[in-house]
């Protein structure tokens, strides 16, 4: 019956509503340990849906879950009920006031592309989460985000001035500061449910037992970082419960807000996780832009607890931020080799850093106020180093933070680093006594953490390592919890700083905050949504912790035989990487490569976390002997383009171009394998049987009436251009040239790959003439096809041969000091990235030797030019600026720095990298009939606009050959590869 309903509801709503299993699954869970399936998924399209939602959900007794970019922790948005996903269709800006400092936004919008439009203005919205890519505004008032800034901007409730939405009666709402004259004039109203909510909160909080109550119970006002339960502890500082003046709260520097003063119920409603009201306009208080000058004073000192002892003398020189690296983050950041370049301030061995911000507009006030702190400091026995960092130099701690957490994150097995104790926070007096206490309780358990994040506020994130897929995983997970809400009483804390209380914590707000205080936020929720139809079992009346968790404790699942190795796991473990912290769901706007299509639909169903989540699900659950044989993983698989981006962009480096490959190896093997797919798989051997007739296939595919008819019968696009052939291969060239006789001490390897050797020719002959004329002999080695096109297609049996077949005849001839370079990045790369676990177990180790000294041409020549064996002498010295658009495997494998230091060689030369992501070709993708306006869409996210505006005079530059196809498709514009960019200014 409810799904004849729900189809009904389906017709009547602008927006879309899915009832499949496919996005019914993707949205069962969040960036938490939770799953649960909802009944439906709705993407309104304006506030009329959302009316219509809500009438519905009261009529059919169901519930409504609202949803933003889905990255809570403690799993807020997951539920039975209807999803209501605002993140693609409630996006807009609405007005600015710079004179008073406000801005109006829908819920949907992004926290950090929000400053970018306020940046404009001098202005920008303070609270920062470690999601601010992609985590909304919307998603930020129901959790009271705040982050690491929070020393000086509070938190988002302190920044919030007005909402405007449906309670759950469905009738419009807003709310704003009152004076007591409007308050009482509120209290008139006692028919209407929002006269009945102000009656109601006006006879709890003019209540004395319960004034005292409350200030007794609920967490200490001297944190700033506060969600424990409703926050009517807030509401009853406000001056028409309190003498104006009087109020205990203290208020953080620069919050737009401020505690205390007017009663609004805006501080509810922050931190209310979508529980009283549906958000449809938020009003939000913003700052001027922060001091020009910021400088890290990296405090070394012996111990975590030194370093909370330092934190209160470092709080006296008012920092904007404070933050924690422990030992354990320092340790795993010196094996590896970027993040051990960002180590050079560290000195010895430190048992933590405190990271403390300085910010002034004068950098020699910065400066003061570090020495005289760091004076304070060692007067006081604490700390042993304190480098101050400025520029540049302040990037490369807060990448080294981030980079050690995510490699302690990363653990191979089922053992995970769990968000299940880490969001408490206290008062900064009382943490270096309740760190010490929380550490003891850990020890006592026989668990380990990490320290790390807001000393400045009283909050240090910790995560056990759990398994979760186990009894005994289950009942460590309850333990630790109980045992550290106990501490967290003790101290008069609050258990969640800023990730909310969701599913995770509601089972213990009643000890946090007492029975009679836990009864009057029940019966808040009673009065304002009586049928309990917004996000029901969150905050109160919530499920055990332990229920509805994603795995079920000792749930068996069979071995699952890959042709790819997934080191030191398999590839469930691989999927089950994936934290659903959204990295995926960032737009063109921050940068980036990772994810394209997402970028180009804003559809859950297109990151790459849906994609993990989707694989995940169908190996852990499904009830096919074959779990591989899925059609709802190819579904969704389907528009992952293979851009690699994720492999570096994910903090969990979880690699779903390898999982697609992999799957659609097993999915070919159940149900078959498609013509088109076949065709493309053994492009090389197509290219070689036209080679002999070129001038046939130039004549079919060069001619645009022919060549639509050509593309509809292969299944590509009929507008879609394609590739010509050369009159001879670069082999056949190479092998009658003279210039590949020329003898050199300086010797080279090229592997020919296989679209130079039939499409890009003439770039080969320039390629091998460059390193010729610069003195280089160039040997083109016996070796078969890259594979690349084998593997684009899931064709992984055959990529291996290749692959063995390429080791085997390379492995003896090639070394570091005689390396194999390619030309076009996807092939070349296939040595770095694929080959290693793709290989026979007998050739492992001398794939990975190999993969070392397979470059792109481009990272040869920059490592000549370090060598001073090339130099500007051989090159023009006329002006040149080059706009330089990076291939996605090499951004995610290897790096675009070569390509542009061999560009900028020329004296004056200048290279611009155009901050594109993928170009949208990613090899056969974007001839196909069904991807091509997805393709064309994601180029015009950022390239093809910024090629257009190019004058002719500048060069645009290209590395990858499906990047150069797709500009001249979007653009009209040539864009050349690197080498023939220098070939043409040898002089």
């Amino acid at each position: 019956m409810i799904n004849q309903q729900l189809q009904q509801l389906a017709k009547e709503l602008a927006g879309e509503l899915y009832l499949d299993d496919v996005m019914r699954t993707l949205y069962a869970t969040d960036a938490s340990a939770y799953r649960e399936m909802p009944l439906a998924v709705a993407i309104p399209k304006d506030e009329s849906d959302i009316q219509k939602l809500i009438a519905f959900a009261r009529k059919n007794n169901t519930s409504l879950i609202p949803r933003t970019a889905g990255t809570s922790l403690a799993g807020q948005v997951v539920g039975n009920g209807i999803i209501v996903d605002v993140s693609r269709t409630l996006t807009k800006i609405l007005e600015l006031n710079k004179e008073e400092r406000w801005v109006k936004v829908q819920p949907g919008v992004v926290r950090d592309e929000l400053n970018f439009f306020l940046k404009q203005n001098g202005l920008f919205f303070g609270p920062e989460t470690s999601t601010a890519n992609r985590a909304m505004i919307g998603g930020m008032v129901g959790n009271n985000s705040c982050g690491s800034n929070s020393v000086v901007y509070g938190s988002t409730r302190n920044h919030l001035m007005e909402v405007k939405g449906f309670l759950s009666d469905g009738s419009f709402v807003v709310f704003k500061n009152l004076s007591i004259d409007e308050f009482k004039q509120k209290l008139n109203d006692t028919t209407s449910l929002e006269g009945r909510i102000y009656n109601h909160i006006n006879s709890i909080l003019s209540d004395v037992d319960n004034q005292n109550e409350i200030r007794k119970e609920f967490p200490k006002m001297s944190i700033e970082r506060r969600n424990t339960g409703y926050a009517i502890d807030e509401l009853l500082e406000t001056e028409v419960f309190t003498t104006q003046g009087q109020a205990s709260i203290k208020t953080p520097p620069l919050a737009g807000v401020a505690s205390g003063g007017a009663f609004n119920f805006c501080k509810l409603i922050a931190g209310s996780e979508g529980t009283l009201m549906f958000i449809t306009e938020i009003k939000l208080h913003v700052n001027p832009l922060p001091p020009k000058v910021q400088g890290l004073v990296c405090v070394h000192v012996n111990s975590v607890d030194e370093s909370l002892r330092a934190n209160l003398i470092a709080l006296k020189y008012k920092p904007t931020a404070v933050e924690l690296i422990d030992h354990y983050i320092l340790e795993c950041t010196k094996e590896n080799k970027e993040q051990s370049q960002n180590r050079f301030f560290v000195q010895g061995d430190p048992g933590a850093i405190l990271v403390v911000e300085l910010s002034n507009d004068d950098i020699e006030e910065v400066k003061a106020r570090a020495t005289e702190m760091e004076a304070e400091m060692r007067a006081a026995g604490l700390g042993y180093h304190f480098p101050i960092l400025f520029g540049e130099d302040t990037k490369k701690i807060w990448t080294l933070r981030k980079a050690g957490l995510g490699l302690l994150s990363n653990l191979p097995g089922d053992e995970k680093a769990v968000a299940v104790i880490e969001d408490t926070a206290v008062d900064v007096n009382d943490l270096p006594d309740f760190i010490r206490e929380f550490n003891e309780i850990l020890t006592k358990n026989g668990m380990s953490s990490v320290h790390y994040a807001h000393a400045g506020s009283g909050e240090i994130h910790l995560r056990p390592i759990i398994n979760l897929k186990t009894a005994e995983g289950h009942r460590q997970f309850r333990l630790i919890a109980e045992e550290i809400s106990t501490l967290v009483k003790k101290y008069k804390g609050s258990l969640s700083g800023e990730h909310g209380d969701g599913r995770l914590r509601g089972e213990f707000i009643r000890q946090q905050i007492g029975e009679k205080n836990y009864a009057l936020i029940k019966g808040l929720k009673k009065v304002w949504d009586e049928q309990n139809i917004f996000n029901p079992n969150k905050i109160v009346d919530t499920p055990p912790m332990d229920k509805f968790l994603r795995y079920e404790a000792d749930h068996k699942v069979p071995e699952f035989k890959t042709v790819f190795r997934f080191n030191n796991q398999n590839i469930l473990q691989h999927a089950e990487q994936c934290n659903g912290s959204g990295d995926c769901r960032k737009t063109e706007l921050s940068g980036g490569t990772m994810c394209p299509s997402y970028m180009a639909t804003r559809n859950e169903k297109d990151t790459t976390r849906a994609r993990a989540n989707i694989l995940r699900e169908m190996l852990t659950n499904s009830e096919k002997l074959d779990r591989f044989d899925s059609k709802e993983v190819k579904e969704v698989m389907d528009l992952c383009l293979l851009c690699k981006g994720c492999k570096s962009e994910c903090p969990s480096n979880v690699d779903v171009a390898k999982l697609k490959m992999e799957f659609l190896q097993h999915y070919h093997e159940q149900n078959g394998l498609p013509m088109r797919s076949w065709l493309i798989g053994n492009y090389s051997k197509m290219s070689n049987i036209a080679s002999y007739v070129p001038w046939a296939y130039n004549l079919v595919l060069g001619n645009a009436p022919l060549r639509k008819i050509a593309n509809r019968v292969i299944g590509f696009h009929p507008e879609r251009t394609m590739p010509l052939l050369s009159n001879n291969t670069l082999k056949q060239w190479y092998n009658k040239s003279e210039k590949s006789a020329a003898k050199s001490a300086k010797k080279v390897y090229l592997f020919c790959d296989e679209f130079t050797n039939f499409n890009d020719v003439e770039i080969g002959k320039k390629a091998l003439d460059l390193l010729n004329k610069l003195g280089y002999e160039v040997i083109i080695p016996n070796h078969v096809d890259s594979g690349r096109a084998y593997l684009s297609k899931g064709m992984l049996k055959d990529a291996q041969k290749l692959a063995n077949q390429n080791v085997a005849l390379l492995k003896d001839v090639v070394t570091e000091e005689m390396p194999i370079i390619g030309i076009e990045p996807s092939a070349i790369l296939t040595f770095r990235d694929e080959y290693p676990d793709l290989v026979d177990e007998n050739l492992i180790e001398a794939a990975k030797k190999l993969a070392k000294n397979a470059l792109m041409i481009d990272e040869f020549i920059a490592r000549e030019i370090d060598a001073k064996r090339i130099t500007a002498e051989n090159f023009t010295s006329e002006k040149l600026l080059i706009k330089l658009h990076g291939h996605c495997q090499q951004k995610s494998v290897a790096s675009l720095t070569p390509t542009k230091k061999i560009l900028s060689l020329p004296r004056n030369y200048e290279v611009h990298l155009i901050p594109s992501g993928c170009c949208g070709m990613a090899g056969s993708f974007g001839y196909e009939k069904e991807h091509y306006e997805l393709s064309m869409k994601i180029g015009e996210l950022v390239l093809f606009p910024t090629v257009r505006k190019q004058p002719e005079e500048v060069i645009i530059a290209a590395p990858g050959t499906s990047c150069r196809h797709q500009i001249h498709d979007g653009t009209g514009r040539k864009a050349l590869h690197p080498v023939e960019i220098l070939w043409q200014a040898l002089v």
